[in-house]
């Protein structure tokens, strides 16, 4: 096949629509094609680059490392994904989300440098656009790079870059289609980021062998929790000890959550792994820690009543979440807006979160992969949730939706949590921006 001709977009929006349908399947584990593109673009980093992977907490540690950077004084590029509202959230260069213009000039230039190989390739909508990012941050004048893996690890997008240090959160089953049913196949699949000779962080406290093994076998340097750095906390403050460093007297990190001191130990320790390439003070990182922000990731939200909004949506993140929910006291109900996709372990999503919810609203979401309001109302009767005076299951057509009956049946003491999907908590956080206009 001869090479493509080249398909030009004048707005973004149109660019991701074409995307969405220009490689035959949404997901395409492998990097031969996007390895093409890359050479055909000579792209390439001269500064230093981490990236991030694992089953939960990758959103988090981005955004502890891009808050700490920053604080540090350093100019800091941070890809993550999916995106809550709008695209450009996948990309920042210092705190602030790259314009759709420039944006748009590295789309063309991924897309000119595709439709010139021989034979064509394509490229799914996720390789495509993390190509054009990367291609941006390689461009722009940066001093550190934070890339956030997106499936897996082994054969993502993101592992065209060799990175001078990769953490790796935790590892829990998800994805099972494309990375395995077990934590073992898991784990070697998420260890596939980590580098011969450079940094390679663990920042769960029961890694799978498979990953403690690769790493061995590649001569990573791998710091392990327990092994080579700990952490220990009382009420007030924490304290991290690794490798011959210690940091005492923090305060707790600004986002919330079961898990927020395992993610932040995890960047400690890749701060100190980095230390000459990019020297931080103690001061950056208490600030960093303090100073951090993460939309939908245990937010809560001011005001009466009580909101809560997390992306969990797979059974160890759901844990977490109602981990949380527990520890935050007293309320009369709590109602759950919930939606999810299709392919997810659903009924271990919900279990953990039974005891907490007492009126369940399910939502159907703007996407084919996502399992309907009225199968997650079906699941939710066969683990035993009825309709009674003090609890209940109803289904809407859209997260907002529910948003909008929650918040009319609910006293100022209740809550409401949403959760599941980035669709579900970005359809309530689009409809409050509605609101406020």
């Amino acid at each position: 096949m001869s090479a493509a001709l080249p398909m030009y977009f004048d707005d973004l929006d149109s660019w991701l629509t074409y995307l969405e349908s220009a490689h035959p399947v949404g997901i395409d584990m492998g990097l031969t094609r996007i390895n093409q593109v890359k050479d055909k673009l000579n792209l390439a980093f001269n500064v230093p680059v981490i990236t991030v992977g694992g089953t939960n907490g990758k959103g988090s540690t981005c955004a502890f490392l891009e808050s700490i950077f920053s604080n540090a004084g350093y100019k800091v590029a941070c890809h993550t994904s999916p995106h809550l509202s709008v695209f450009n959230e996948r990309a920042r260069i210092n705190l602030e989300n790259v314009d759709s213009s420039t944006l748009l000039n590295y789309f063309r230039q991924v897309e000119q440098a595709r439709a010139s190989l021989d034979p064509a390739v394509t490229l799914t909508y996720f390789e495509f656009t993390t190509l054009a990012i990367l291609l941006c941050f390689s461009m722009a004048p940066v001093d550190v790079v934070i890339l956030e893996v997106g499936l897996g690890g082994r054969l993502d997008a993101v592992n065209i870059i060799d990175a001078d240090c990769s953490i790796v959160t935790s590892i829990d089953i998800d994805h099972q289609h494309f990375l395995g049913n077990t934590r073992e196949a898991i784990g070697l699949e998420k260890a596939g980021i980590y580098r011969a000779g450079k940094p390679a962080i663990c920042s769960d406290p029961v890694p799978p062998k498979s990953l403690i093994d690769y790493a061995k076998s590649i001569g990573a340097d791998l710091w392990q929790p327990g092994v080579d750095f700990n952490f220990q906390g009382d009420q007030q403050q924490w304290a991290w000890n690794g490798r011959g460093k210690r940091f005492s007297g923090l305060g707790y990190p600004a986002l919330r959550g079961a898990n927020q001191l395992l993610n932040a130990s995890g960047v400690l320790a890749a701060l100190c792994a980095l230390r000459d390439k990019l020297p931080v003070s103690v001061q950056d990182i208490r600030n960093g820690f303090a100073m951090v922000e993460l939309p939908g990731r245990f937010q809560i939200i001011p005001g009466q009543p009580t909101i809560v909004l997390d992306v969990a949506h797979n059974p160890h993140a759901s844990a977490t979440l109602s981990k949380g929910l527990d520890k935050m006291g007293y309320f009369p109900y709590t109602y759950a807006i919930f939606g999810v996709m299709q392919d997810k372990d659903i009924d271990a999503v919900i279990k953990p979160m039974l005891e907490i919810v007492d009126y369940w609203y399910c939502v159907d979401l703007p996407t084919p992969r996502a399992a309907t309001a009225e199968n997650l109302s079906q699941r939710l009767r066969e683990l035993g949730v009825k309709d009674t005076d003090i609890s209940g299951i109803d289904i809407f057509t859209s997260p907002s939706l529910a948003y909008e009956k929650s918040l009319n049946k609910v006293s100022q003491n209740d809550r409401i949590v949403v959760f599941g999907s980035f669709f579900t908590v970005s359809g309530v956080l689009d409809y409050r921006k509605s609101k406020k206009h």
